[in-house]
């Protein structure tokens, strides 16, 4: 294959990608109740919200937004965790993926590691932050995940040393263990 074929193929497939990973505005119903545990965001009654179907490519390290979630029952995280249907400790280190990453649960179970704040942790992957669907009960009337959430127990920003004033929102990058 010639450079220039090379060049077509590959700015057809980053058109093609861009096309399936496009955002999508979704009316949502109007919210039920909402946990604002966390600072967590409610659906507004009327409002679109974007919806995603993919994430960004994962790389050695995946650049994504660090959020803070609760894996307890009880917790703004809503029903137990997509993976093994358990809540969990949030002194535990675990994380819900983006429904990109989360991949149809391939990465169920296993470690990812986040780095952050000068700092790195491991955690495991228990959930998914479901970037297609939200203001409903499973989801806690929360608005769909952004296509690069990273959505962490209390446990890993803890071990990032983030100062607990500033947990909710951290730039981080993140890769497979």
């Amino acid at each position: 294959m010639n450079g220039f074929s090379l060049m077509f193929w590959s700015s057809l497939l980053l058109v093609l990608l861009a096309v399936t990973c496009a955002e999508v505005q979704a009316q949502i119903p109007p919210p039920g109740q909402c946990n604002t545990g966390d600072d967590s965001d409610c659906c507004k009654d009327g409002q679109t919200y974007p919806v995603y179907r993919c994430s960004p490519p994962v790389s050695g390290q995946t650049r994504a937004h660090l959020t803070l979630n609760s894996f307890e029952e009880g917790g703004d995280g809503g029903g137990p965790s997509e993976c093994d249907n358990r809540y969990h400790s949030n002194d535990t280190p675990v994380v819900a993926l983006s429904t990109g990453w989360f991949d149809n649960r391939s990465r169920c179970l296993k470690n990812i590691t986040i780095y952050g704040n000068g700092r790195s942790v491991e955690a495991t992957v228990v959930d998914e932050c479901d970037s297609t669907i939200g203001c409903d009960e499973e989801h806690d009337y929360q608005p769909p995940c952004d296509n690069d959430i990273v959505d962490a127990s209390r446990a890993v920003w803890k071990v990032l040393g983030v100062p607990k004033d500033n947990w909710g929102w951290l730039d981080i990058t993140w890769s497979d263990t």
